[in-house]
């Protein structure tokens, strides 16, 4: 079933008969929380269709591998050489995979949704109407995936205030009972950020995503569902998957994401910057979540339009436009480095200076 050439993405209708007349199917997503959602659909979809499949999340390209001409590899939010297929470069993947896994008399829509926020930072409307009928509905508040909301909000990677972090997560907050109180709690989370003196004017649209949220799902909010789950893709993707297919325990990913989100906090406290026309660079210590730390520094810290941040062996993007340079910066220090939409990624042998330098030079 290769085909010559970039694959295509396909149309649900598309891929759903792609997935019905193939013996065994591969599963290849790019290290995020739309990507692994809609792995873990379409893994749904062909186990109850009792098709062989395997499901791999990796970081950065790499070849599928092919036993026969009888398989088929879709790649999931990113390129993937030798696959028939690719889902998510466009529009969110796991929207794509949903309607395709409902075809297949499959799909969870929670983790849809989770996907789907995750990627776009809404459902749209087709998701959204599906969603209704499952009463998952919005309501007033923030998107957590806890009920402790001093804790949700300490360590969600959906917005970055004062209050973020472990030791700023001073509002002392539990679930609130009422919608009033829920709304009162939005006000002062929107302010806090507003009135940031850190902050940018780009936050203040940036944490509506937090606002509002939808209900329901295995974490409080499907916003906070598709944060635990996108914390995961970057920490542990093996059980990122597991999360994403249900047999992970909830104590242990929001463990994982607790971690994650305060080290991508801690980046922020202090952080070591340049700026230069049009760019904003930030280098993190050893263990930093480069690609956390560049989202919510181009939403809540960055004065310039493109966000880079780098580690030791590691690079992130946030921007428009950026693709020649993260390319070239890459081949200048050898490393390996790919684009989708509006983010970049990269695993490089030099250090971060020399890789900063090198980006910058080819601007």
């Amino acid at each position: 079933m290769s085909t010559a050439g970039r694959p295509t993405e396909p149309t649900p209708t598309d891929l759903e008969g792609a997935l019905r007349e193939a013996e065994f199917v591969r599963l290849v997503a790019a290290a995020d929380a739309d990507s692994v959602a809609a792995a873990a659909l379409l893994a749904d979809a062909l186990g109850q269709q009792e098709t062989p499949y395997q499901t791999s999340v990796v970081p950065l390209a790499q070849p599928a591998g092919r036993d026969t001409d009888t398989d088929l590899t879709v790649g999931i939010g990113r390129t993937v050489a030798d696959s028939d297929s690719i889902i998510g470069l466009g529009e969110a993947a796991a929207r794509t995979a949903h309607a395709t896994a409902r075809e297949l008399g499959a799909g969870d829509v929670a983790l849809a949704l989770a996907g789907t926020v995750a990627r776009e930072g809404h459902p749209g409307d087709d998701l959204a109407t599906v969603a209704a009928e499952h009463g998952i509905e919005r309501r007033p508040g923030v998107a957590v995936p806890t009920s402790n909301l001093t804790d949700g909000l300490a360590h969600s990677t959906l917005v970055h205030a004062p209050f973020s972090g472990a030791d700023g997560a001073e509002l002392g907050l539990e679930l609130p009972a009422t919608d009033e109180d829920r709304r009162r709690l939005a006000s002062t989370v929107a302010l806090a950020v507003a009135d940031d003196p850190d902050g940018t004017t780009r936050g203040s649209e940036a944490v509506e995503q937090v606002l509002r949220p939808l209900a329901g799902g295995p974490f409080e909010t499907i916003g906070g569902y598709a944060d635990v789950l996108g914390a995961l893709a970057r920490e542990q993707p093996g059980l990122a998957i597991v999360l994403a297919v249900g047999k992970l325990d909830r104590d242990t990913a929001l463990e994982y994401w607790r971690t994650h989100g305060q080290r991508a906090h801690d980046a922020l406290r202090a952080p070591t910057t340049s700026r230069y026309d049009g760019l904003f660079v930030v280098q993190c210590e050893p263990g930093a979540p480069v690609e956390t730390v560049a989202e919510l520094a181009a939403d809540y810290r960055s004065p310039e339009p493109v966000v880079l941040t780098v580690g030791t062996d590691r690079a992130a993007v946030v921007g428009d436009g950026f693709e020649d340079a993260l390319s070239a910066a890459t081949s200048t220090v050898g490393g390996t480095s790919e684009a989708v939409g509006r983010r970049g990624r990269a695993q490089f042998d030099g250090d971060a200076t020399e890789f900063v330098a090198a980006y910058t030079e080819a601007l």
